[in-house]
């Protein structure tokens, strides 16, 4: 009678894996949300920068300064877009953006 020597992993094994992933989640989950923060700034930035890019162009085409409705009709602007933490543009009446909201 032939017995089949199958190999598997022992409970002890098992738990010694689950504890190594368990430290590794617990090490890197906390730096991607540290990280998650500053892309979020830097997009909010770079939102602003291209916002401020559009109002020029606007200025130099139309020869006055536009409110984001106007940028959005004329086309220098899809839509009413967001910077990534959820804030909006606004345009003063000296052609400076800022960012209001959440």
């Amino acid at each position: 009678m032939k017995y089949k020597n199958e190999q598997g992993f022992t409970l002890i094994e098992m738990l010694i894996v689950m504890l190594v992933i368990s430290v590794l989640l617990i090490i890197t989950v906390p730096n991607v949300m540290k990280n998650q923060e500053a892309v979020n700034s830097k997009g909010c930035e770079a939102f602003v920068k291209m916002v401020e890019g559009q109002v020029q162009a606007y200025k130099l085409k139309e020869d006055t300064l536009p409110t984001m409705e106007k940028l959005i009709s004329s086309g220098f602007l899809k839509e009413d877009v967001k910077c990534p933490e959820g804030k909006t543009a606004v345009i003063s009446d000296d052609g400076t953006v800022t960012l209001q909201g959440q």
